[in-house]
């Protein structure tokens, strides 16, 4: 599937820009790292991605949405489907989704990642605990879902959290769908819709 129309929201975001040394011919130029910048993950960053969900996860609900094998699965199959922050080159926030071809989800949607469908599942969110409190997961957010927009097979956004975690999600544009159908040992979650492709979207390309 092709993502050139959403690279726009995946160049380097410089926030800030590191003082540059000085040029002189003796020392050449010195190489610096973007202060901020949003990509894709790979394969590649995995580790980083499940250390940050690690310790994000286990210490509030004992369970990681996604295990390091499951982390590399989706970041081969889908990393169209990632979006990380990058501070001086290191992670510091993510997302990981993959395609589910229904609106609701399943078990499957846990680990399975469906090429022709529309529905992006969104797995995990999780900021580096050094970075939090500073609003990095509602932006990060707010610009995967301006990224998704560019992506034409992608209708609409879901994921299922806590209870507790409902609010954040609304303020980012999500819908209650109410209670998930899935469960992970003593868990239970809240199924939540974004509306990727809008009603007028839709009216344009139904052919009614």
């Amino acid at each position: 599937m092709s993502t050139v129309s959403a690279l726009p929201f995946l160049k380097s975001s410089l926030l800030m820009r590191p003082p540059m040394g000085s040029f002189t011919p003796s020392r050449g130029r010195r190489h610096t790292l973007p202060a901020s910048e949003f990509r894709c993950l790979s394969p590649q960053d995995a580790i980083s991605v499940f250390e940050i969900e690690r310790e994000a996860f286990i210490s509030v609900s004992g369970e990681c949405p996604l295990h390091l094998d499951e982390v590399c699965h989706f970041l081969t199959l889908c990393p169209e489907l990632s979006l990380g922050w990058f501070e001086e080159g290191r992670l510091v926030a993510f997302i990981i989704g993959s395609l589910w071809d229904q609106e609701k989800l399943a078990m499957d949607a846990l680990t399975l990642h469906k090429p022709h469908g529309s529905t992006v599942h969104l797995h995990v969110l999780a900021v580096h605990r050094t970075f939090r409190q500073q609003g990095k997961g509602s932006i990060l957010m707010w610009r995967y879902l301006q990224y998704l927009r560019c992506l034409p097979y992608v209708r609409c956004a879901v994921l299922m959290c806590e209870d507790f975690l409902v609010p954040f999600y609304q303020k980012s544009g999500f819908k209650v769908q109410g209670p998930s159908d899935i469960t992970v040992g003593p868990l239970t979650f809240i199924e939540m819709m974004y509306p990727v492709r809008g009603h007028a979207y839709m009216r344009r390309n139904s052919g009614v």
